[in-house]
């Protein structure tokens, strides 16, 4: 986990996201525990409400649940479900952006792929 906190987003959105990669990334597998609200309140210097109000954004979207007496766990499923919802999100932020930009820029199709070619080759 990075502690670097972005403060031009909402904290507890930023808790839910980094619980996200670390799903998407694998180093929370399906089933597996999530650190308590203390220990991310603790290790982000947050409140712990904060930390829990990030928890349970995740909670309502079924990506976590609760085991009562136990804590939170990475619900089956779960890693499929953020990375369609992702997927969604760059289309969105990014793909949609990119065309309407290229489309001012009088950039065709053709073109605009063979930059993309070019941009992936400089990796």
């Amino acid at each position: 986990m990075s502690s670097m906190i972005d403060d031009s987003r909402p904290i507890f959105v930023q808790i839910a996201e980094r619980i996200e990669d670390d799903i998407i990334g694998g180093g929370l597998p399906e089933e597996a525990q999530v650190p308590s609200t203390n220990q991310f309140a603790s290790f982000y210097q947050i409140n712990p409400a904060t930390a829990a109000k990030g928890v349970n954004l995740l909670v309502d979207q079924g990506i976590l649940y609760k085991k009562r007496g136990i804590g939170m766990f990475v619900a089956t499923g779960s890693r499929a479900k953020l990375i369609e919802k992702r997927r969604e999100q760059f289309y969105e932020q990014f793909v949609v952006t990119m065309i309407r930009e290229a489309e001012k820029l009088g950039i065709g199709t053709e073109q605009l792929a063979e930059m993309i070619r070019r941009g992936d080759k400089a990796q």
